[in-house]
């Protein structure tokens, strides 16, 4: 059995939930790379159908993952999750017939609901089933999962191009495991997946969550105001709070993906230098995912401080001092800073809540300003480049970024007490 702090589950029903994450960072991964060879399979391709097939799916993904946190508050969570894997999957296997781009995009569309339906609850079922220490741990587990499926079919898709042109959207067939795992879901703890009392918020020596008093809660990860705003089940400040973290450091550190190409073009670099690049970078985010509670323990309150600092300084060395091998350290800081970051704001979405059926909901909401930032980024860095006049400036997207990390790493550091930005160490209890 595994301990949860609250019932525990069989090794199975662990490995049910833990596997949604094989599939959530999925849509799209096969689409970028394969943009050459589609391009030769269909000649008459154009840029707007290449954007279609590229953005579709992300854009998709936000109202889904929002539709996914309404439909969590019905007392069917374990069928949601089995439909979308099923509608997952059903596209995984349409990709291996498609015979026209028209075909990829829709598919592609339909890979995008279905993910976005799912992504809610591969840290939603975790945050009803685990509570204090065990929560944080697991949601650390979860990011690193499924940042490393992102990276191993990454490398799948460049191995397979150079066969049938089909063959690189095999990868999201890794979608048949959790669906074959789901059967399992059915022995989550209900009083655990549909309770309603007040969200748990720390763990007590028995190891055992207590759900304190809704109108004076202690959040186990940082301080909040005496009497806290509450509306429809949500602590307003919280939420916001944490959906502008989130955005924004997601924003920031999505430009090594979107800009490192052009940075290396321009230097006259190998373009081998950025898949090398790109590879650090998310090796490092799901590097910090296994080890979170490590990190925590050592680094304590100050370790969401600390990760901003170290993502602050990855676009520095991308801003002002680009060479080969600063590059790579750059994208190893920005990296490591985002992935200690990333699960904990998944930990924090479940005690933005004063009523514990409604954490998938908060996760929801939290998620989708992660997909936001991914979609609304070019955008914005196209604003900033367009206000100063900046076409021909090289590396300016990490210009932009650095000053921007610089006011926030500020701002972390005044608010580092606050709910947002305090890490109170909980790994007594595992």
């Amino acid at each position: 059995m595994i301990k949860t702090g609250k019932t525990p589950i069989t090794v199975m029903t662990f490995c049910a939930i833990m596997s949604i994450s094989l599939v959530v960072n999925l849509p799209g991964l096969a689409i970028t790379p394969m943009l050459g060879t589609l391009h030769k399979v269909f000649p008459g391709t154009t840029q707007i159908e290449d954007q279609l097939l590229t953005v579709l799916p992300n854009l998709l993904i936000i109202p889904f993952v929002l539709l996914s946190g309404k439909l969590s508050l019905a007392r069917h969570k374990t069928r949601i999750v089995v439909a979308a894997l099923i509608l997952f999957c059903i596209s995984a296997i349409a990709y291996l017939f498609a015979k026209s781009m028209g075909q990829l995009i829709i598919i592609s569309c339909l890979i995008g609901c279905g993910a976005g339906l799912l992504i809610p609850f591969s840290t939603g079922l975790i945050a009803d089933t685990f509570c204090g220490s065990y929560r944080l741990k697991e949601m650390g587990i979860q990011s690193g999962i499924s940042n490393t499926t992102v990276m191993v079919a990454t490398f799948a898709v460049g191995w397979l191009c150079h066969g049938n042109w089909h063959l690189p959207f095999a990868v999201y067939l890794v979608g048949l495991i959790p669906l074959a795992l789901s059967f399992w879901l059915k022995d989550l703890p209900k009083q655990d997946l549909y309770q309603t009392a007040a969200p748990d918020n720390g763990c007590g020596e028995s190891g055992q969550c207590a759900a304190p008093d809704v109108a004076t809660p202690e959040a186990h990860i940082g301080s909040i105001p005496e009497h806290p705003k509450i509306k429809d089940g949500f602590y307003i400040g919280r939420i916001a709070a944490l959906i502008g973290v989130y955005f924004f450091i997601t924003f920031a550190t999505i430009s090594i993906s979107y800009y490192c190409p052009y940075l290396i073009e321009k230097e006259g670099w190998s373009d081998s230098l950025t898949g090398t690049i790109t590879a650090i970078y998310f090796l490092f985010i799901f590097l910090p995912g296994y080890t979170l509670t490590w990190f925590v323990k050592y680094l304590k309150k100050n370790c969401f401080l600390y990760s901003v600092i170290c993502m602050t300084v990855g676009l520095g060395l991308f801003a002002f001092i680009p060479n080969d091998w600063t590059l790579c350290i750059g994208a190893a800081l920005a990296g490591l800073g985002y992935g200690i970051c990333q699960p904990i704001l998944y930990d924090k979405a479940s005690l933005a809540v004063a009523s514990e059926n409604k954490a998938t909901l908060s996760l929801a909401f939290v998620l989708s300003a992660n997909y936001l930032a991914i979609v609304l980024a070019p955008f914005i860095i196209d604003f900033f480049r367009m206000i100063f006049n900046a076409g021909k400036v090289t590396g300016f997207a990490f210009i932009v970024c650095f000053v921007l990390l610089v006011a926030f790493t500020v701002l972390t550091w005044a608010k580092r007490d606050s709910f947002a930005f305090s890490v109170k160490n909980e790994t007594s209890n595992k």
